[in-house]
Formats: C-alpha cells, structure tokens, sequence
C-alpha cells in the first residue's frame, strides 16, 4: 500500500498516530520543511510518537519516513493534472492551486503540441524564412503578441520581420510583396476573410507563405505554402483567457527561431558577442566607457 493510502486508512493507528497521520495529509507540501520537533508540536503529541508512527509504516527512522513524504509532497506539488483549457482554475481555488493548474496546463499545451509538430515541417518552415529577403507577420490580437515576440528574437539573428497589420493596412502592405518575400500568418481561428484574400493573392503571385492556426479544418490551410496546425482544447468565445492557443503559438515560434539560430549557431555566438560589448561598454551603452 502507498504511504500516502495508509496514512488516509490510517489501520491500527493510535489516537496520537492518528492526529500526526491527519496534520501530516492536511500539509504535506509543508513536511519537507520541518523537522519531527514541530510536527510533535503543531499535533500535540511527542517526539517518540511521531517515530513510533515511522516505524509502524515500516521506516527505520523519521529521516526515511520524511524522504518519503517528502516525495509524495513533490508528487503532489509537481504531478500534471488534467487541467480545463477554458477555465482552468475554480473561484474557490487557492493561489497556489491556481499556480499549479496554470503550470499543469502550460505542460500539457506544450506536450500536446509537440506531438502535433514534427521536424521536417519546421524545417521547411525555417528554409521559406532564410531564403526571404523580407518577413512580413500577419497577425491580429494576442497572436500578434506572440507574432511581436518572435520579431523580438529575430533581430537578435538580424532579421527584421516588419507586422503587416500593426496600423490595419495589411492590405496595402500584401500589395507590396514579391516572390522573394514570404509571409508568416498567426491566426489560431484561421476564419479572418481579409487574410484569406490576401492569401489567394499569394497563391497567384508565388509569395511564399506560413501559416501557424489551430483550426484543421480552415480554408487558409489550402491557400499557404507550409500550414503548421496545432489545434488545442480551447472554445471560440467561451473560455476565461487565450491561454493554451497562446501558449502553443509561443513555444512553436520560439522552436522555429532556435532552429534558425542553430543553423549558423557559432556565428550567431560571435555576433552575439560583439553586440554584448558593443551595448554595454562600446559607443552604444549607456554608460560607455570613457
């Protein structure tokens, strides 16, 4: 029997064992952090009891016996839980029952996404992206969020990726780009019509394009060059925040950018160093040396 099942039967325990047996599954994620004195304090019992309770389920000593609990305490804390996408947390939780729902959710969008995801389509990803004299980002709400930080990470690698629709003149700008160019769409619903007119238009005129949606069923995934579909267990409309689609747009950018980086990663390194020394000691600080 695991020790966390006799502790909640608690067979053949003593009054005292049991008191000891109920503090300890009322704050397991806090009995790594004590010691067998204030265990003995805080169930107004004695040191021998809490030994006694030790040995009874079959430890040498207080030391293994806290070991163990103190697995089964990390057990608890850090096991992944099945976690609703939409409301991910109840409004009776505690802060730190939210804290653990929200990692057990960020662990699971990501697992399931990684599944969704495979090397060879991030590649050819990566080479529509290298090959582009221009990067042009097509993206609306918080996947432009997500679209901006990738832009962020680019710069680093000197790649200046310029958002289409950043003063809602996307158009416009679609009107601008040529087959050595390429488009990177960010739409977790896939249903914007102007993004699907823009894409025919690519289609036409053979401009590269990328498309990172969750919806499988999509007509934009038809109308881009390499459609990358990670869909997760998230409604349109019903749901306390964009967290799962967020989260999974996030972690594939930020994939795609570390393959880029990877490709020239020593000379990314070097540039990286001379950039460093450049903006905190070179002309460029903001306390530059004298």
């Amino acid at each position: 029997m695991l020790l966390i099942e006799q502790l909640t039967t608690q067979e053949n325990f003593t009054s005292n064992e049991q008191k000891i047996a109920h503090y300890i599954l009322e704050n397991l994620t806090q009995i790594p952090n004590m010691n067998i004195e204030q265990i003995a304090k805080q169930t107004y019992t004695s040191h021998s009891a809490v030994v006694r309770l030790a040995k009874k389920l079959n430890f040498e000593g207080f030391r293994d016996f806290k070991i163990a609990l103190s697995e089964a305490a990390y057990n608890k804390r850090y096991t992944q839980e099945q976690v609703d996408a939409n409301f991910p947390f109840e409004p009776q939780d505690s802060s730190d029952q939210i804290a653990k729902k929200m990692a057990d959710l960020t662990i699971e969008t990501i697992k399931l996404t990684q599944l969704q995801i495979n090397g060879k389509l991030l590649e050819d990803a990566a080479a529509i992206l290298t090959k582009a004299n221009r990067i042009f980002l097509f993206a609306k709400g918080d996947s432009q969020i997500r679209a901006r930080s990738f832009q962020n990470k680019m710069i680093k690698i000197n790649k200046f990726l310029i958002v289409a629709d950043e003063y809602a003149d996307e158009a416009w700008t679609a009107a601008n780009l040529t087959p050595t160019d390429c488009a990177l769409f960010v739409t977790y619903g896939a249903k914007s019509p102007q993004h699907a007119k823009i894409l025919t238009y690519f289609q036409e005129k053979r401009i590269p394009s990328v498309l990172l949606s969750g919806n499988p069923n999509a007509a934009l995934n038809q109308l881009a060059t390499l459609p990358i579909v990670i869909s997760q267990n998230e409604y349109d409309f019903l749901k306390i925040g964009t967290f799962s689609s967020q989260i999974a747009f996030q972690y594939v950018l930020d994939t795609l950018f570390s393959i880029l980086y990877a490709q020239e990663f020593q000379q990314n390194l070097v540039n990286l160093k001379i950039k460093h020394a450049l903006l905190e000691q070179g002309i460029l600080s903001e306390n530059p040396t004298p």
